[in-house]
């Protein structure tokens, strides 16, 4: 990439099911210009989590002086831990001309706007209310309860879906997956990047 050319923050949320941390996945291993936002949280690593990789885990003290000190983009405290997104972290790699992915609720989409409205901001939907409660019951990990409790909290999420720049129906995960990266290559041909990736030849060309 160009010395001046910045990337780019993808922003994406999904209701649980929805299929949102697979593609992603997939996207990283097909598009190696692509990398992933890693959230700092004060909650105790799982077994096989490696600090950085997975999470940035640091103490509440330290969490709660990142907050006073405005280093977040976004962040929430989720049943007694904080999760949040660094903003010179992401403002970092941007300015390397890396382009990054945030995977993130639409509450957390919203935060992240305000503070860099030049996001592009992606939505996952799953393609029906039954598939949704198929895939959610297959897991065969929640109980009744947690699975309606995800239903009723993915209707809240798919009811902000509009307020997102783009939006992919998870139907057909290759289908899904090639118009995820569609979205990205296309964004890389926009004539404000282009005009700097290719200002030699522009000129060349206007001047022949």
């Amino acid at each position: 990439m160009g010395q001046f050319e910045k990337g780019t923050l993808y922003v994406i949320s999904a209701p649980s099911g929805a299929g949102k941390t697979s593609l992603v996945a997939e996207m990283l291993k097909r598009d190696p210009v692509l990398g992933l936002s890693i959230s700092h949280t004060t909650r105790p690593a799982r077994p096989g989590e490696q600090d950085g990789v997975n999470y940035h885990f640091v103490s509440r003290d330290a969490f709660e002086a990142m907050i006073a000190q405005n280093d977040f983009l976004e962040y929430a405290d989720v049943f007694g831990n904080y999760y949040g997104t660094s903003q010179r972290w992401v403002e970092q790699a941007l300015a390397r001309g890396e382009d990054v992915i945030l995977e993130i609720d639409w509450q957390g989409a919203a935060q992240v706007r305000r503070l860099m409205p030049e996001c592009v901001g992606i939505f996952i939907l799953p393609p029906s209310p039954e598939e949704l409660r198929r895939r959610l019951t297959g897991r065969g990990t929640d109980a009744d309860d947690v699975v309606e409790r995800r239903l009723r909290e993915a209707a809240e999420e798919c009811s902000h879906a509009q307020e997102f720049d783009y939006l992919v129906v998870n139907d057909q995960f290759e289908v899904a997956l090639k118009e995820l990266l569609a979205v990205v290559a296309a964004q890389r041909v926009r004539t404000a990047v282009q005009q700097q990736r290719h200002a030699t030849l522009l000129s060349r060309l206007a001047s022949s």
